[in-house]
């Protein structure tokens, strides 16, 4: 168990599995686009990754575990991702 548990820290992993990208993914949608929504392309462009990389890989499981909603509008993340991150969720209409 130690083993893995190193394994892990040293690729970055959390405790749900989350790595470096999820991660970027989620403070980039919190930390430029205030929470959401956002379209993929600027979310993408934002973080410097593939569209298509974001889609078929790290949504999904972001989706998955109720860390991000995908609305007509864009992505938003949830209350859910927030608590993980320890980041405070301020609403504000600007």
């Amino acid at each position: 168990r130690d083993i893995a548990q190193t394994a892990l820290d040293r690729l970055k992993v959390d405790s749900l599995g989350l790595d470096e990208v999820d991660i970027r993914y989620l403070r980039g949608i919190i930390e430029r686009f205030h929470g959401g929504p956002v379209g993929l392309e600027s979310l993408a462009n934002a973080i410097s990754e593939e569209t298509t990389t974001l889609e078929d890989v790290y949504e999904p499981y972001l989706i998955q575990i109720g860390f991000v909603n995908r609305t007509s509008r864009g992505r938003v993340v949830t209350e859910k991702a927030y608590e993980h991150l320890h980041i405070t969720h301020t609403d504000t209409l600007f």
